[in-house]
Order: structure tokens, then sequence, then C-alpha cells
């Protein structure tokens, strides 16, 4: 089961997305619309992954889907709070050098200033 919570800060402006749980097959829809939620509201994200336990193939798509996206939209998007084992995954599968990864809430925005 997949939990997602937002926010919008103001000072500084950023859009925060908190996800958790586990997120697979019939439940990664819920992820891509959080996301284009988030796109759609901020041009800078943060996202929260500390309390995710386990990610599929199919959550994994939908993060490689919104990529271009991110790009050619120019929004600054960065996740953070990545367990060890969710960052291997995005790690083998090269995620970490197309997506901003950085180790907790402090160095995200920090680098989304």
């Amino acid at each position: 089961m997949i939990k997602i919570d937002n926010h919008i800060n103001d000072e500084p402006e950023y859009y925060q997305l908190s996800v958790g749980g586990e997120i697979d097959a019939s439940s990664s829809i819920h992820l891509e619309e959080g996301l284009k939620n988030a796109m759609q509201a901020s041009k800078k994200i943060i996202v929260d992954l500390a309390e995710l336990e386990y990610i599929s193939s199919a959550g994994l798509g939908v993060f490689m889907s919104i990529i271009q996206e991110l790009d050619n939209q120019n929004i600054k998007f960065i996740i953070y709070g990545m367990a060890p084992k969710v960052y291997e995954v995005f790690e083998i599968l090269g995620l970490n050098q197309l997506i901003s990864i950085k180790k907790d809430k402090e160095e995200a925005l920090e680098a989304i200033k």
C-alpha cells in the first residue's frame, strides 16, 4: 500500500511530496498522479522517500517516464531520504545519474535553491 502526502511551502517556495509504503504495479498510478500534480503546481519539487519500503519496476518506470518532461519544463526535482535498499535499485538502473538524489531534506533544500 502506498501513502502520498503533499505540501506547498511558501518560503522558500517548493512543493514537497512524501511517499511511503510500497509502490507496485497497482499503486504506481497514484505515484504518477502525485508527481504530475506536483509538476503542475511548482517548478521546484522535493520528494521524500524516507518511508518508502519497496518500489517495483512499475514505480521506477514512473520516475523514468517524467525525466524528459522535468527537463522540458525546467523543473528542479530532487529525491531524498531513500533507504539503502531503495537507493541501490535506483543506482542499478542508473537513475541516480538522471535524477538528483540527496541524503536528507536539508541537502535537498540547499540543492533546490
